[in-house]
């Protein structure tokens, strides 16, 4: 009786605290879904509870994002859970290790990825006091990680902007300007980047940030919520295929576990909803796949509505869709989430451990050597990771080649970079180095091929054997600074030297290239090396310190020599030896440009390279003098409206004077409808009459004409400026079947008859279309050039051997 009475007495402390916890509607002074809560009131809600519920909310500031918003983190659970926080984190990550004793179930809760999917960081507010509330009894054996808002930066700007553009009270009426967002939308970060496609590429800022707490808990299950159209009904588990081979059947049925549970509350309350459509679970870069190849059952669940919906709208079907609705159906499947997590904490525990134990994966290591830069560069993403490696002896491996596309051997110095399955991330190392994913399904929502080894430019064998590792670290070679030399000389292959030399020129220090291949000293340099002479710099202030600290920040070395007299190859006085100019750079923004590839630019000038560049908006960008920049890039876009034939005289006028013209992808198609300029569009050989289809079969045939993110492999002319520092062979990321023809002449990278991908999926008639086309080119007009980039050397900042191509594109080319 006397036990019964103090658990009564405990469970009435426990309402009554409960019960003085302010809801978010009281906190914020308004109803929940009725306004759109900006990021600091979010914060300050989530540090109120903090505050208020200290035994049951750890709340931590993981980091910052570019425009300096609060990365928080919110803990919640039990107060004896919450007291020995430590100690279940610590027991779980032993588990990893087929260890320790923890029975506690940890999900993790990521809002708001894409910042005008907005109704989740609202719905993160109502779960988390539920779960302080009502739903106590699910923290009992659960901690719950909840992630308010991954990308402030964007959600922030979306309710910025729909506040200043909406009606009061708001309109539903769909054709209302607060439903269409303008080009600048708060879908992506300050970078333009889409934060669910870098989880893996760690890119952006918020991404670093989040995988460092990421990795210190290795949840159980993490759920990613989103919004799409606006007429779609809502979306959860279990994913669409294909899936990646690699996730286990117990991953496939707990997502099916969850789905069910979502139902009976759906049902329930007579809402629609879909499963096993469209959100596959292959590429790795998602929130919902990267978890799961770390052990995890990763979720995506997709409400309808996104930025077009506002705080209401009219839907297709006469239906009106508010936040609140929205609140709702996202509020639900958190809580029906944890509830099913709580419910299965023991499986959970059990069935984490067993995905951790040794897997018997075909290829046990993948051995990779090449320029020291692009290991390094590759190194710095596996530690992010926290994937292990190390560096093997003078030998001969064996395996899969990734050159060859064939069984075969390759030799290795004491610099080959060796990664091996036998560790706790095997199954994440398999998954981004495997030469080719295996797909159950071509229809799928992402790109098909990632494999690191292309992305960075490597040679690379996939061995079915362990290979032994005999240290962690690159052997560098370190050489003395020599002061008073002749010159100093560098190499030119990747994108450290790239930074180098944009460093040096802001600095005014006077860089030389080498146009032909030399050697100097007994030591041999190829095109594109950069030559720095104590004479053109006579004028430069501290020239030698400035020289040493520049290659100190950038990690270069540098070789001293105390004459321009080559052993081979041309002097340093030859006309063969150019003087580099510090290139001033425009890039287009805004209407009609795409803003992930902007971004990608953007991005890359202001973080990867270190080099100053003017964005010039669509709105007024034809008013403005070109002849004050020396090049200019068009990214991505619709440029039907833009080029008009006013606009495309004044661009030739200023490539003839001397401006370079950088175009991409769709700048390209206008580039070659409208005429004037060399690069012509591919005519479709492979049109032919076809028999009718059955209405069922028409998206399946439609991918015969389809390349979903495949690797090619190309041909270069490494003598072309636009190629140094490449060798003759580049594999390429396509994203589409566009194709055109060879130009004349300066067709630095091309495909010959063999389009057959190395890795991903591409269609039988996309394949005979890429026959002998370009991939990039320049095209001399006057004093200035055109360069293509058909496909995209930047892609979401990870294709890290395209980048390169775009740094001769900006001091190479002339």
């Amino acid at each position: 009786m006397r036990l019964s009475l103090l658990l009564c007495f405990s469970l009435f402390l426990s309402i009554l605290k409960a019960q003085n916890i302010k809801t978010p509607s009281e906190f914020l002074g308004y109803d929940l879904g009725s306004q759109f809560s900006r990021h600091h009131e979010v914060v300050a809600y989530y540090e109120y509870l903090a505050e208020t519920a200290p035994d049951r909310v750890k709340l931590v500031r993981y980091g910052k994002t570019n425009e300096r918003r609060p990365l928080i983190l919110a803990y919640v659970s039990s107060k004896e859970n919450i007291s020995n926080l430590d100690d279940i984190q610590t027991e779980h990550l032993k588990s990893i290790n087929n260890k320790g004793t923890n029975d506690k179930a940890i999900v993790w809760l990521s809002y708001n990825v894409h910042g005008n999917e907005s109704v989740s960081t609202e719905a993160s507010m109502k779960t988390i006091y539920s779960l302080l509330t009502e739903k106590q009894a699910y923290l009992e054996n659960t901690v719950v990680i909840i992630d308010p808002c991954i990308n402030p930066d964007g959600r922030d700007r979306y309710v910025n902007w729909y506040n200043q553009n909406k009606n009061t009270p708001n309109q539903v009426d769909p054709n209302s300007v607060e439903h269409h967002e303008g080009w600048l939308s708060g879908r992506s970060n300050h970078y333009m980047f889409d934060l669910n496609r870098d989880w893996a590429w760690l890119t952006q800022i918020e991404s670093q940030q989040r995988l460092k707490q990421y990795n210190k808990w290795m949840p159980h299950v993490h759920v990613d919520f989103h919004e799409q159209g606006v007429n779609n009904p809502y979306y959860f588990a279990p994913a669409a295929e294909p899936y990646h081979e690699v996730i286990t059947d117990f991953q496939r049925q707990f997502q099916e576990t969850i789905g069910k549970n979502h139902a009976k509350y759906f049902d329930a309350n007579g809402w629609f909803y879909f499963t096993k459509e469209v959100f596959d679970l292959l590429y790795p870069s998602y929130g919902d796949t990267y978890p799961m190849y770390n052990g995890a059952i990763g979720m995506t669940y997709e409400q309808g509505g996104s930025g077009r919906a506002g705080l209401g709208i009219i839907t297709n079907n006469g239906d009106t869709l508010t936040l609140k609705d929205r609140i709702d159906h996202h509020f639900t499947t958190g809580l029906s989430t944890v509830e099913v997590a709580s419910n299965n904490s023991v499986k959970l525990n059990q069935e984490f451990k067993k995905f951790y134990q040794n897997k018997n994966y075909k290829y046990k290591s993948y051995v990779l050597k090449g320029d020291t830069d692009k290991l390094d560069a590759l190194t710095k993403l596996l530690d992010q990771h926290e994937i292990t490696y190390g560096f093997t002896k003078n030998s001969t491996v064996k395996g899969y080649n990734y050159t060859n596309g064939t069984f075969g051997s390759m030799s290795t110095d004491q610099n080959a970079l060796v990664v091996s399955t036998d560790q706790s991330k095997g199954t994440m190392v398999k998954v981004l180095f495997e030469p080719n994913a295996k797909l159950s399904d071509s229809l799928t929502y992402d790109i098909t091929a990632w494999s690191l080894p292309y992305a960075y430019g490597l040679d690379a064998i996939a061995a079915t054997s362990l290979v032994n590792t005999q240290n962690s670290t690159l052997n560098t070679e370190l050489k003395p600074f020599e002061p008073n030399s002749y010159a100093y000389v560098t190499d030119w292959n990747s994108l450290k030297d790239a930074k180098f030399l944009a460093s040096l020129l802001q600095k005014k220090v006077k860089v030389r290239k080498a146009t032909t291949p030399f050697t100097i000293n007994n030591q041999s340099f190829e095109r594109g090396s950069l030559i720095i002479t104590r004479s053109d710099n006579e004028n430069v202030k501290d020239f030698e310190q400035t020289l040493v600290a520049t290659a100190k920040e950038t990690d270069k070395i540098l070789h001293p020599v105390s004459t321009g007299f080559v052993d081979k190859g041309k002097d340093f006085g030859s006309s063969y030896v150019d003087m580099i100019k510090a290139p001033r750079v425009a890039v287009l923004s805004g209407e009609p440009t795409r803003t992930l590839q902007f971004g990608e630019i953007w991005h890359f000038f202001e973080q990867q390279l270190n080099y100053p560049i003017t964005v010039l908006e669509g709105s007024y960008a034809k008013r403005v003098d070109l002849d004050t920049y020396d090049v200019l890039i068009l990214p991505d876009g619709n440029y039907g409206r833009f080029l008009d034939e006013e606009t495309l005289k004044d661009l030739k006028e200023w490539v003839r004077s001397g401006g370079n013209l950088i175009a991409m992808s769709g700048a390209i198609d206008q580039l070659a409808s409208k005429g004037g300029f060399g690069i012509k569009k591919k005519k479709n050989e492979s049109e032919e009459k076809e028999k009718p289809l059955a209405h069922k079969d028409l998206q399946r045939e439609s991918m015969k004409k389809a390349i979903t993110g495949a690797i090619f492999k190309t041909k270069v002319d490494n003598s072309h400026p636009l190629a140094f520092g490449y060798t003759d062979t580049y594999f390429t990321l396509k994203l589409g079947a566009k194709a055109f023809d060879y130009l004349k002449t300066g067709n630095a990278v091309y495909l010959e008859n063999n389009t057959t991908p190395v890795s991903g999926f591409a269609g039988s008639t996309a394949q005979k279309q890429l026959g002998n086309t370009l991939v990039f080119g320049a095209e001399k007009m006057g004093r200035g050039q055109v360069i293509y980039l058909v496909d995209n050397p930047l892609f979401r900042g990870f294709w890290e051997n395209g980048k390169l191509f775009f740094a001769n594109a900006l001091f190479m080319v002339d």
